[in-house]
């Protein structure tokens, strides 16, 4: 379903010196398959799903989604893949301070053609044990309940791929493990692929496929890494 291939992403240095984020000769996910990505903070993880996502262009290499070529999509083009192909969950959540949890899951369904699907918004928060929020703004909620409605909005559209960025990295100790079983189970549910990205161990282990970003990224074993 989707597959990377001579992936290279490099940044410039205050300086005009480029500075090497990522090198992968080859990283690929199969449809419905749930991997995760270890690695450190500021090691590339990030970048990574923004190419994926297409938010961030490559400077070279292609990045296939079935067997599309995303490197070749026009902005709308993207904009239109993102909408109809990704899930996103921010490690920083990302929701609009000014409309409740229902009023942002559904904003997950804006950019798809035909009429939104307040049902498929509703049942998504109750998925997420928020049913009983769903009229509250994130002002109103904990840290771990604007997580779960990200997760929700992410789910809006029924994606092929979720990409979940730290998850759990915002949230406190006592609903890390919730966050990260809600993904795992609606990701089996819906028969949606997830790419995982964490620096935790504890996160990582619990994953039948496993992945080290140092292990597939070459920058990391020539330069030692980049943020």
């Amino acid at each position: 379903m989707l597959l990377l291939e001579g992936i290279r992403k490099s940044y410039r240095e205050p300086n005009g010196a480029p500075l090497p984020v990522l090198d992968i000769p080859r990283f690929a996910i199969s449809e419905c398959e749930q991997v995760v990505l270890l690695g450190r903070s500021g090691c590339g993880k990030t970048t990574l799903l923004h190419l994926i996502a297409g938010i961030t262009r490559a400077d070279a290499g292609r990045i296939e989604f079935d067997g599309r070529d995303v490197a070749r999509f026009s902005e709308a083009g993207l904009d239109r893949y993102r909408a109809l192909k990704i899930g996103y969950v921010f490690q920083t959540f990302n929701l609009l301070p000014a409309f409740n949890a229902l009023e942002n899951v559904m904003l997950g369904m804006t950019f798809v053609r035909g009429p939104k699907d307040p049902e498929r918004a509703r049942r998504l928060l109750d998925r997420v044990g928020l049913g009983h929020r769903r009229h509250h703004k994130p002002s109103a909620m904990s840290v771990g309940e604007q997580q779960r409605v990200a997760v929700a909005r992410a789910l809006a559209n029924r994606p092929r791929l979720l990409l979940a960025d730290e998850p759990t990295a915002n949230v406190d100790p006592a609903n890390q493990q919730n966050i990260i079983d809600l993904i795992r189970s609606t990701c089996d549910e819906d028969r949606i692929a997830l790419l995982m990205v964490t620096h935790s161990n504890e996160v990582a282990d619990q994953f039948s496929r496993r992945e080290r970003l140092d292990e597939i990224n070459q920058v990391a074993q020539v330069h030692g890494g980049a943020a």
